[in-house]
């Protein structure tokens, strides 16, 4: 008996996430988990996290890609984060979701979770596991924190506390975000928050696709 060969899915049965780089390792991480064998993953920079501006019109030339080249559904893997409803208004346009909140701190504690807590972190200075990995790229050396120590009060005066949202269990980034609590001055928290509301609506995007 010969056995049939399944056909390789094409961009049609595909689901393509365009989500920040940011969270690139945990959406795959996600799709590992939960054999998501049909979800594809494309990045905007990670640099945008500093300039959400540049978020929207990205994603607009990303997603007109994605259709240009065949493929049928695409889910944004963004919150707002700080797009002031800009990223809504593209999402719109092409007929598309995006992950629910105003940012990742937000959906990897759990929307539910963290509409109970914003008020009480509104002085606290989110890490998660990229952040941890990229403390040195993305926060030392582009505040010059490493040639100014001086200009950690002037960045980082108005934070009581440095809130690390763990995604894993890894005990050289805790050593990373402790490190980074006392550099700051300021109090130290670790809430494991594993992938958060990634997992359910990864599942959710993949279940249409």
């Amino acid at each position: 008996m010969v056995k049939t060969q399944k056909k390789k899915p094409n961009q049609i049965d595909r689901l393509l996430v365009i989500a920040c780089g940011m969270i690139a390792r945990e959406v795959l991480a996600v799709k590992q988990q939960l054999k998501l064998d049909h979800l594809e993953l494309t990045c905007l920079p990670a640099e945008f996290h500093f300039y959400p501006d540049r978020i929207a019109p990205a994603m607009d030339k990303a997603i007109e890609k994605a259709k240009a080249e065949g493929y049928k559904h695409i889910f944004v893997g963004y919150a707002d984060c700080g797009t002031g409803g800009l990223l809504d208004r593209v999402i719109e346009k092409h007929g598309v979701e995006r992950m629910a909140g105003p940012h990742c701190f937000a959906f990897y504690q759990g929307m539910d979770a963290y509409a109970k807590v914003a008020d009480d972190d509104m002085m606290s200075f989110y890490m998660t596991d990229f952040l941890c990995r990229q403390f040195e790229a993305f926060f030392i050396k582009p505040l010059g924190l490493d040639r100014h120590p001086e200009l950690i009060k002037d960045y980082f005066g108005n934070y009581e506390k440095l809130i690390y949202l763990a995604q894993t269990d890894d005990p050289e980034l805790d050593k990373v975000a402790e490190k980074a609590a006392a550099l700051l001055g300021l109090a130290y928290e670790r809430r494991s928050t594993g992938y958060g509301d990634l997992t359910g609506e990864l599942a959710h995007a993949a279940a249409g696709a």
